[in-house]
């Protein structure tokens, strides 16, 4: 893939273009810091970029006002999982990132990793949890630690790491006031990484490397002290592997545009599909942005990529 130059030419072409960004889901303060670094960058490069709040904002203003095309810099629920894509098809404007099906499924942890596993991928052991689970079979079944987790949510939000028998509960009942469906899933031990997709290709893998317990909220938006390793460490016929990997996990669901795969590593070097995000965040903590500079693609450049593989559907 070229790099695409940010020339007033490609800008003038993309037309009037609002970008999404705070909404009402549990990551709307990270959407707002995506949002104004995306909107910064696109009106840097001579883009005719506006900011839209769908959380103060009716979508048919999106219409009435002439946009052309939308970058979605939403996250979350009413965002990232289907229902303003199928909005913005309704009202047949261009939008960034996945198509319906693909958010929606890429929002629901669970469902993602049922087509993961139908297609032979690797997904660390996990089991469905609900109030009347057998805590002590389910310790007996993943073994400790664990990770529980909201399967509809994103951004680490409801998500607790078990180190006891008796902490499963509660972390239960967290995650459970944050979404109905609650995964309990194996911990694997051998590291975090992400693979970021941008259009045919899989950017470099970065390696995260938190000082906290977890890549939790903090450790991923308000920690300075979370290492980010790019080049990755690995050798380069395994990160060609992570990659594939991604590719293959990202088209499974449907994935178009643009997009993120985080996995986990085992002790002995076998990666596991984690979960998907397709509509990564791009504030200046985020990773995306990251791989990107790692091959020469600046910001700017980025987000005009990005909007310029902008669909209806």
């Amino acid at each position: 893939m070229s790099v695409m130059p940010a020339s007033g030419q490609v800008s003038a072409s993309l037309g009037k273009v609002a970008v999404l960004f705070g909404g009402s889901s549990a990551e709307r303060e990270v959407s707002l810091k995506s949002g104004a670094a995306v909107l910064a960058a696109l009106q840097r490069s001579g883009v005719d970029a506006h900011a839209f709040d769908p959380a103060v904002r009716n979508l048919q203003a999106l219409r009435d006002e002439g946009f052309e095309r939308v970058f979605i810099a939403l996250h979350g629920r009413g965002g990232e999982d289907g229902t303003v894509q199928g909005a913005l098809e309704l009202l047949g404007i261009p939008y960034t990132g996945s198509g319906v099906l693909a958010s929606a499924l890429g929002m629901d942890k669970w469902r993602t990793k049922l087509v993961w596993q139908a297609a032979g991928l690797p997904v660390p052991p996990y089991t469905l949890l609900d109030a009347d689970s057998d805590w002590s079979g389910v310790v007996q079944q993943l073994g400790l630690p664990l990770f529980v987790k909201p399967a509809n949510e994103g951004s680490s939000v409801g998500i607790s790491k078990v180190k006891t028998l008796a902490d499963l509960a509660p972390a239960y009942r967290e995650a459970a006031r944050h979404d109905r469906l609650v995964i309990a899933e194996s911990f694997v031990g051998g590291g975090e990484y992400t693979a970021a997709i941008l259009g045919d290709r899989a950017l470099p893998v970065i390696k995260i490397e938190p000082a906290s317990e977890f890549y939790d909220y903090e450790a991923k938006y308000l920690r300075d002290d979370t290492h980010y390793l790019c080049p990755c460490g690995l050798s380069a016929e395994r990160e060609a592997e992570i990659q594939q990997l991604a590719k293959q996990a990202f088209a499974l669901i449907g994935g178009q545009g643009w997009g993120r795969v985080d996995f986990l590593m085992s002790e002995d070097g076998r990666p596991y599909l984690l979960e998907i995000n397709t509509s990564p965040g791009m504030t200046d903590h985020s990773l995306v942005p990251m791989a990107a500079r790692q091959v020469g693609i600046s910001f700017e450049q980025l987000v005009l990529q990005v909007l310029e593989l902008a669909h209806v559907g």
